[in-house]
């Protein structure tokens, strides 16, 4: 059994991450401390989005981010709601980039 991280501990992390890159973001939701799973939302702030969430890769075992939503903001934030009312316990992080930065595809931000 490999130890994990908590929720909220990953988010810090990765909150600091964005900060140290200059890339606003904003915790939009707070989920379960412990074990609540977490999507981040990527504002290009042109009216468009995209919502990314972690996923089980089946053939390695291993996790990646993968897009859940893509589109109008408004569509992208109504797919949020969709999956808070399902989960209540999810984490959504809001980020702001222009440039579509999430720093997502870094090393350990999968893990």
């Amino acid at each position: 059994m490999s130890a994990r991280l908590t929720a909220e501990f990953w988010v810090r992390a990765y909150l600091a991450r964005l900060q140290a890159a200059h890339l606003p973001a904003y915790v939009t939701a707070r989920g379960d401390p412990t074990a609540g799973a977490v999507l981040v939302k990527l504002a290009t702030l042109d009216g468009r989005a995209r919502l990314f969430q972690r996923s089980v890769d089946l053939m390695t075992g291993g996790r990646t981010w993968v897009v859940l939503a893509d589109g109008a903001e408004t569509e992208v934030d109504a797919t949020v709601a969709r999956q808070r009312r399902m989960d209540p316990d999810l984490w959504v992080i809001e980020i702001e980039s222009r440039e579509g930065r999430t720093l997502l595809d870094e090393e350990g931000l999968a893990d």
